[in-house]
């Protein structure tokens, strides 16, 4: 079955940066639309961003677009996520998740990306 193992979340400074990973297996990862949600606190669940695989595509949620970027990997099965100039409210759990069709825009949801990994936690400080 498809598993996501996320790593890279930890405590930084409003203003600092980040770089999340994903490593993909038990799916082809090299044809897959990804995806980046987030969830924080008392809040449901967040579209990110997504990439495509073929044509090349991203789409970014607007209060990340200019500051965050969604690359992938696909020799390492692994998806990234650069967060930059990051503010406290980017606070939450960041989720990788796997679909098998693209979706780009504010109302993709689960149920365009099922598969998610276990998350890994963000926290900035002001």
């Amino acid at each position: 079955q498809v598993q996501l193992v996320e790593s890279g979340g930890g405590l930084v400074q409003a203003g600092g940066s980040l770089r999340l990973s994903c490593t993909g297996s038990g799916f082809n990862f090299g044809t897959s639309p990804m995806a980046w949600f987030r969830q924080a606190p008392g809040k449901e669940a967040e579209f990110v961003g997504s990439i495509n695989w073929i044509p090349h595509n991203i789409y970014y949620l607007g209060s990340v677009k200019d500051r965050f970027i969604i690359s992938r990997d696909n020799a390492k099965n692994t998806l990234y996520l650069q967060m930059n100039s990051l503010k406290p409210e980017d606070t939450a759990v960041y989720y990788c998740a796997q679909g098998r069709d693209f979706c780009a825009g504010y109302g993709c949801s689960r149920r365009d990306y099922p598969s998610w990994g276990q998350g890994t936690q963000v926290v900035v400080s002001s």
